[in-house]
């Protein structure tokens, strides 16, 4: 006959085979960085305000356009990015801003944000600062890559292409799939390394 033994809780059967009680977690940083927000379909606007209004930095970057109603014409400021607002955040306070009921979700890859680059944050700013005329444009991966060498937009790099009689610089941010376009003249625009 064989002995009966005390049931062993889980943390006991685990340890008993050698393996830990969860895996290994990312160590969540504390210094802030920059978030793709998914939001809820035209809830943009909505969400950056409850945002700000919890302390979290949001930035919502807009444009303006004309647009065609039963009652006539009307000048509407439009997200430049559908669907989503840009959040400066720990990771570890992510809570913070999941916590939003507008927000859906921090975009990023195998369940984990991802942080944007600093510098394409600071690229949207800068257009939007200085003044240019800014519209949404479909995401471009492919065509020649360049750098505003001169003008307000200094420093800026992007992809050139041409509508109608413009030349636009168009800035991409790859983790969204989103771009934006920009005119610009194409004299002060030379080749990106």
């Amino acid at each position: 006959m064989i002995p009966e033994r005390e049931p062993a809780n889980a943390s006991t059967r685990l340890r008993a085979l050698g393996t830990q009680t969860h895996p290994a977690l990312p160590c969540e940083s504390r210094e802030p960085k920059w978030y793709a927000a998914y939001t809820c379909a035209r809830h943009e606007k909505r969400a950056a305000e409850l945002l700000e209004r919890k302390s979290v930095e949001a930035f919502l970057p807009l444009y303006e356009t004309v647009h065609r109603w039963k009652n006539g014409l009307a000048r509407v400021r439009l997200p430049l990015f559908p669907g989503y607002v840009f959040v400066r955040i720990a990771l570890a306070d992510r809570l913070q801003v999941l916590e939003v009921p507008s927000v859906v979700r921090l975009v990023g890859f195998c369940g984990q944000p991802a942080p944007l680059p600093e510098a394409d944050i600071e690229a949207i700013r800068l257009c939007l600062e200085r003044g240019p005329r800014f519209e949404p444009h479909p995401y471009l991966q492919a065509g020649q890559g360049v750098r505003v060498a001169r003008g307000p937009l200094e420093g800026l790099e992007g992809t050139v292409i041409r509508r109608k009689s413009h030349t636009r610089l168009v800035i991409s941010l790859h983790l969204i799939m989103r771009s934006v376009a920009v005119e610009v003249e194409e004299t002060d625009l030379e080749p990106a390394n």
